[in-house]
């Protein structure tokens, strides 16, 4: 029982506690990145049918969907990337790289103003879009400021 005590005391001192944290923050970051490598091919298999379907089997020259719904598959594949590199910096660095995360939250808000329908829709969720790119924006010109500031 001694024994069994010191070594829950010895698992519980902050080094081997956060080397246990460390390893986790390893799995489950290794986990997403194949998870989010799945999704990228699955959504490129979805966009491959989609434009197969669309120009080649409908009517030559028409589109069932709209440009905009395909350019919303294209920036789904995008933001997927994103998410991929923001898991692969993590990895490799073990720091979370805000420029990267403001990136991807840029491009995210983006596509949602290109694919934004007024007619579903009220007119304040396009203004709170706008808000949000603009506070990204203001973020990540911070972010790249203070950033320059520290080489100079």
């Amino acid at each position: 029982m001694v024994k069994f005590l010191a070594l829950v005391q010895d698992f519980f001192k902050d080094r081997n506690f956060l080397k246990l944290i460390h390893i986790t923050e390893n799995i489950v970051s290794k986990f997403l990145s194949i998870a989010l490598i799945i999704v990228i091919f699955v959504s490129l298999y979805d966009l491959m049918l989609v434009l197969i379907t669309d120009l080649f089997i409908e009517p030559v020259g028409f589109f069932n969907r709209t440009l905009i719904e395909i350019f919303g598959f294209f920036l789904n594949i995008l933001i997927a990337l994103e998410l991929l590199e923001n898991i692969t910096v993590y990895l490799r660095k073990h720091i979370v790289q805000l420029e990267l995360v403001l990136t991807t939250a840029l491009i995210a808000v983006a596509r949602k103003i290109i694919i934004f329908d007024p007619n579903k829709y009220e007119k304040i969720d396009l203004i709170a879009l706008g808000i949000a790119i603009v506070c990204l924006a203001v973020s990540y010109f911070l972010i790249r400021y203070s950033h320059n500031e520290k080489k100079f």
